[in-house]
């Protein structure tokens, strides 16, 4: 078998972890599967991974923007009629299966079970995460299945494989129920069983990204943006020669070329880097995604599917160079930012324990700190802790016990990524100059040093991200 990188990967130096692997993983995201003009790419990109000799393991998204409409139908479930937002659903599916020149009638099932799971709710008149979970499990069930015909259509030998059968949660303990549904984590140890199984296939399959099952055949999700770490999953578990994201842009920029248009693509990335940037706001490629790929040392090529000979951005474990630099500059709105403040945490022992057990409890995780001597002050990224107003009320509320706690909403942090960034601190005094009139609410940097952040309110941070790039 012939396992070199094909060509319109791009002339790079990259040492595979696998290189004798056959298998590819290939996922592409919402707005990549939602045309028939992108389906054609997806054929031919397929086509010549087979060519190649290699196994391609195919993962997709729901229609771009059908995961919305099934939250919103979950949200007006009780209080609206239902049926016209389900039909405009289907109706989407139905003219990209017209266009795609497959039989819509395969969706029938998937669309009367969604109905009947709608219609449950009402009639118990409470949304339970077990059927949450399932009803937004429907856009990559019914994408998968209109995807994988096309492919079987155009004489390729696909087949439809259930996501649940192929990843399951490992966080089944997790006492919070919201975690357990809405973000679960999967195993992703090499499985040789499934290796031989699909290596020994006549065909390749096709699968969800998103959605994962637990031990109790129950549907759970991988967060908002999770078809990103499913792909990572399924690289890991069959140990992948890469991981191809196939996505509406080229790669990681030096900020977001939409905000910025001289923004410059990034053409190679060490893993932590790219993980920095992930984290801080690049929204191109889920953070949970790189870790499982990062263990097991699987290149990740970033993509552009309307462009499939464009370079892309190149995630590996190579190293550039060592020397202070800074790459990129990310922006992350959505942010809360809980200030807790006593006298009484001045040396004693085992507060922050206390506080962080009460934000355990309620199932948020913390993403920036800053400590002084009367003052702790954390951030929460309300769409990555799957929350709501009423939960951080009630950590609020908990928190009052031992501190004065102020919840300061609709934040976004402005991030500077880079390597070593403690050396060049000398040299960043003209952006500290630009926060000069903001009210800046956190300042952190990080233990790694491959950051610098400060936390602002939401509406200004647009605006000191083009300033910021422009000095830089």
């Amino acid at each position: 078998m012939n396992h070199e990188v094909h060509a319109s990967l791009g002339n790079r130096d990259v040492e595979f972890a696998f290189p004798e692997s056959p298998f590819v993983v290939m996922k592409f995201g919402g707005r990549s599967v939602a045309t028939a003009r992108n389906w054609t790419t997806i054929a031919n990109l397929v086509q010549e991974r087979l060519a190649e000799g290699l196994v391609p393991i195919v993962v997709h998204s729901a229609l771009a923007g059908v995961s919305n409409s099934l939250e919103a139908l979950l949200q007006n479930a009780m209080v609206c009629d239902t049926d016209k937002v389900i039909a405009d659903i289907k109706h989407r599916h139905v003219l990209l299966a017209d266009e795609l020149g497959v039989n819509s009638n395969l969706l029938d099932s998937e669309f009367k079970n969604l109905q009947k799971l709608i219609d449950g709710l009402r009639l118990v008149g409470e949304i339970n995460l077990p059927v949450y979970a399932r009803v937004m499990a429907t856009g990559e069930l019914a994408a998968t299945t209109l995807g994988c015909a096309y492919l079987e259509s155009i004489g390729l030998r696909a087949s439809w494989q259930d996501a649940r059968q192929l990843l399951h949660s490992n966080n089944e303990q997790e006492q919070n129920e919201r975690t357990r549904f809405l973000a679960a984590s999967c195993d992703f140890a090499p499985q040789v069983e499934l290796q031989s199984e699909l290596l020994h296939s006549e065909e390749f399959i096709v699968t969800q990204g998103f959605i994962a099952g637990n031990t109790a055949g129950d549907t759970v999700l991988l967060g908002r943006g999770g078809s990103d770490t499913s792909a990572a999953y399924l690289a890991a578990c069959l140990q992948a020669q890469r991981l191809e994201i196939w996505t509406d842009v080229p790669g990681f920029f030096s900020t977001d070329p939409k905000i910025v248009r001289s923004a410059r693509l990034l053409r190679s990335l060490h893993y932590r880097e790219a993980q920095e940037i992930a984290s801080a706001g690049g929204a191109i490629l889920h953070p949970r995604s790189i870790a499982p790929v990062r263990q097991l040392g699987i290149p990740l090529f970033l993509r552009w599917t309307s462009h499939p000979d464009c370079e892309g951005t190149l995630i590996s474990i190579k190293e550039d160079d060592d020397k202070a630099q800074l790459k990129a500059i990310s922006q992350r709105s959505g942010l809360t930012l809980v200030s807790m403040e006593s006298m009484d945490m001045w040396h004693q022992v085992g507060f922050l324990a206390d506080v962080f057990e009460i934000f355990r409890s309620h199932g948020f995780s913390v993403d920036l700190i800053s400590t002084s001597e009367s003052n702790v002050t954390v951030s929460i990224d309300m769409q990555a802790n799957v929350t709501d107003q009423p939960a951080i009320n009630a950590l609020g509320q908990d928190l009052g016990s031992l501190c004065r706690a102020t919840i300061i909403e609709d934040c976004a942090a402005v991030t500077l990524v880079g390597n070593r960034i403690r050396a060049i601190l000398h040299e960043l005094s003209s952006v500290m100059e630009v926060f000069e009139e903001q009210k800046v609410h956190l300042v952190t940097q990080a233990a790694n040093d491959l950051n610098f952040t400060f936390v602002v309110d939401s509406e200004h941070a647009h605006r000191l991200v083009k300033r910021i790039h422009g000095l830089l």
